[in-house]
């Protein structure tokens, strides 16, 4: 099986679950219609409280998957949206893409992978001990985190479950994703 869309979710008011939909639009330099992190300006409360004139780097949350069936392994129980992401998807390593990364979801959108989620405490608010499961550390020590990619919109569409993902990846030299 192929890289696929298995659910998209959106949410027009701030709430860390974000409802599942038959389908989204997105919209070139903003985000998903409707959303609440929809906009060319920072829309995460803590980053537009440190700069409300900052773009938007994270207009689109991704999430993949088989993060859900991990976690699962250790006893949550996490379904699509449910941490905040707009496009659910399988079969595909988000996180293993270089930054620049183009996904085109469907016949027509166009995303551009931008960095890692952050996690923030609300995970743990969510379900007890689930930020541990989602941010850890390396053989190295380094700091992994595993819950999603962040993206801006590059040519708008609507996305729905069982959409297909073709991936084109950026001009060599590749640059590793970082925290946005």
């Amino acid at each position: 099986m192929g890289a696929a869309v298995t659910a998209v979710s959106s949410n027009g008011t701030y709430t860390f679950t974000k409802p599942n939909r038959d389908s989204i639009t997105l919209l070139a330099g903003l985000g998903v219609e409707g959303d609440v992190h929809c906009g060319e300006t920072v829309k995460h409360r803590s980053r537009v409280a440190q700069d409300p004139t900052q773009p938007n780097l994270r207009q689109v949350h991704l999430i993949h998957g088989e993060l859900f069936d991990e976690v699962r392994e250790a006893g949550f129980d996490v379904t699509p949206g449910q941490l905040g992401e707009n496009v659910t998807t399988r079969g595909i390593d988000l996180l293993a893409l270089p930054t620049g990364t183009l996904l085109k979801l469907g016949d027509q959108a166009v995303v551009e992978v931008t960095g890692l989620r952050n996690p923030c405490l609300q995970i743990d608010t969510f379900q007890d001990g689930l930020l541990k499961r989602v941010v850890g550390r390396d053989a190295e020590g380094n700091i992994v985190r595993k819950a999603g990619v962040m993206s801006v919109v590059r040519t708008g569409g609507v996305v729905r479950p069982g959409d297909t993902i073709a991936v084109e990846l950026p001009a060599a030299p590749h640059k590793p994703l970082e925290r946005v």
